[in-house]
């Protein structure tokens, strides 16, 4: 099963994409709000961007790391890439200036909900530091709630939470040339 969001309300609609041949159009109603709109069966940009197919196999692809979106009943699995600088992460909300969306029906996610700034140390190594945006339901490190301002530096494989929602760190791999 597939699904597609409407350009109007951002309501999902659920086909079965087996029934249909890649490169065909199909018309969708949206049942909330009307609107008419059209899809071509194909891959979808998006997918396309999160390699969802072998998620953590992709994962470090763009030299920054990225984060595993662990799938639950609000949503499913997403791989998203991060970039050098704020990864400002969130609920997905058309028009928002979150650049790390999740997309997800979870209404304890803020749609700014932390922030994970992947930047440098003096050797020249890759660090992810994780920090609440400030949310209305904080975020949690290991069990423990982020305090205000606080910063947490976090590595590859470090379980964080948003809302309902679990989120793993995915650190960009590295040559192994400082062992010379």
């Amino acid at each position: 099963m597939k699904r597609v969001r409407c350009p109007k309300c951002d309501n999902y609609i659920t086909f079965d994409e087996t029934k249909y041949e890649s490169g065909q159009s199909l018309l969708f109603e949206c049942p909330e709000c009307g609107k008419q709109f059209r899809i071509r069966i194909g891959v979808s940009k998006l997918r396309a961007t999160q390699k969802e197919e072998n998620p953590d196999e992709n994962a470090n692809e763009n030299g920054f790391g990225s984060i595993v979106v662990i799938e639950n009943v609000f949503h499913y699995k997403q791989v998203i890439p991060l970039q050098y600088g704020d990864n400002v992460i969130g609920r997905y909300m058309k028009g928002s200036k979150t650049n790390t969306p999740i997309e997800t029906n979870d209404p304890s996610i803020d749609i700014t909900h932390c922030i994970i700034n992947v930047c440098r140390d003096k050797k020249g190594k890759l660090r992810y530091i994780l920090r609440d945006g400030p949310s209305y339901t904080g975020t949690f490190v290991d069990n423990e709630i982020l305090g205000d301002k606080e910063r947490r530096v976090i590595s590859d494989g470090s379980l964080f939470t948003i809302g309902a929602t679990s989120i793993i760190l995915r650190e960009a791999q590295t040559k192994d040339t400082d062992s010379i």
